[in-house]
């Protein structure tokens, strides 16, 4: 079985990067369990997840992923915490496999991206 190395690049990194820095200063005021502390730690579960099983999250159907404006053959959808969603791409060689965690989005943003519209 080929190695799994998750990345998180572009939107994600940046999304990640500020959610650490928040829970940083929320843990030097000792706040406890807050809303960003638990998407962070949702967000370190699914990459651990992903590193054991590169198809666990649902994949996008192409035309989907397609009309999205993700110009890639397979897209792949994680459900965080708190209806957060962690999107991302699989590349692989013959020596590993690398997923690409494309971005970490809410849920609002997440249906506007797709076009799913409120019943």
């Amino acid at each position: 079985m080929k190695p799994v190395r998750v990345q998180l690049i572009g939107n994600a990194a940046e999304e990640f990067e500020s959610l650490n820095r928040l829970v940083g200063e929320e843990q030097a005021k000792n706040v406890g369990n807050s809303e960003h502390q638990q998407l962070l730690k949702s967000i370190k579960q699914k990459i651990e997840l992903i590193k054991v099983n590169p198809q666990y999250g649902d994949a996008v159907p192409k035309a989907i992923a397609k009309r999205s404006g993700y110009n890639i053959d397979n897209l792949w959808v994680v459900d965080l915490t708190g209806y957060w969603r962690m999107l991302y791409t699989m590349k692989g060689s013959a020596v590993e496999i690398i997923c690409f965690v494309l971005e970490i989005i809410d849920h609002k943003h997440y249906d506007k991206i797709f076009g799913y519209r409120k019943k």
